[in-house]
């Protein structure tokens, strides 16, 4: 049992459902058992219930009275508006990444990508999402604008809920893999606006394939 002992309990507890959702241990529509998950860290209810409650408002959770708990399930309407404004964001982020970039973040950056090849070429899935996501946060620590990074972080941590599921779809983790060679040679020419017009259009690609599926499956 991995018991919690630090002042700021429902942070860690936080952290670690947080963590369970990003690595689908906890699926969107899944029930969180608040009575189990504090018996499993060893702590009393109320800090799981505070953590509950910032997962709730950072949208990772949904809280109904005398229902409980659930990972919060991403409908058409919610990627229909989240989409477009986290393209904007992303756009504005890979801008200013080109700008700042040097030839050692570039290496880096080259680094990744390379992962994101080798996993696409295996088929894995899973791994694709890690190193996806390690390219953004990267383009986020980048860019230099600490109010662009918060608001886009406050977002993607929504769009955890779904990012993974979208890679999924067919031909997809393909066309994810295109859309970010074409980011590349942007960073490789020091072309912002290429770059920015890129990451748009990779976002956009993302929510139109969410949209498809939800509604297929609707």
């Amino acid at each position: 049992m991995a018991s919690l002992k630090t002042p700021a309990l429902y942070s860690q507890v936080a952290d670690l459902v947080r963590k369970r959702i990003f690595q689908q241990e906890l699926r969107p529509g899944e029930r969180i058992d608040e009575v189990r998950l504090a018996e499993e860290l060893g702590v009393s209810r109320t800090p799981v219930r505070e953590a509950l409650k910032i997962m709730d408002a950072h949208g990772l959770v949904t809280l109904e009275p005398r229902r409980g708990c659930r990972v919060r399930v991403l409908n058409g309407e919610d990627l229909e508006q989240l989409f477009p404004v986290m393209a904007v964001l992303e756009g504005l982020i890979a801008n200013q990444a080109v700008i700042r970039s040097d030839a050692t973040e570039l290496k880096n950056l080259e680094r990744i990508h390379q992962n994101l090849e080798d996993a696409a070429e295996e088929g894995d899935i899973d791994r694709y999402y890690e190193h996806n996501y390690e390219f953004h946060t990267r383009l986020q620590e980048l860019c230099g604008n600490p109010y662009l990074q918060r608001s886009a972080a406050d977002l993607r941590r929504i769009l955890i809920l779904a990012r993974h599921r979208q890679l999924k779809a067919p031909g997809r983790l393909q066309n994810s893999l295109q859309e970010h060679r074409g980011l590349m040679d942007a960073f490789r020419n020091k072309d912002p606006e290429a770059a920015e017009k890129q990451m748009r259009y990779h976002l956009l690609e993302q929510g139109r394939t969410l949209e498809t599926e939800t509604a297929v499956k609707h």
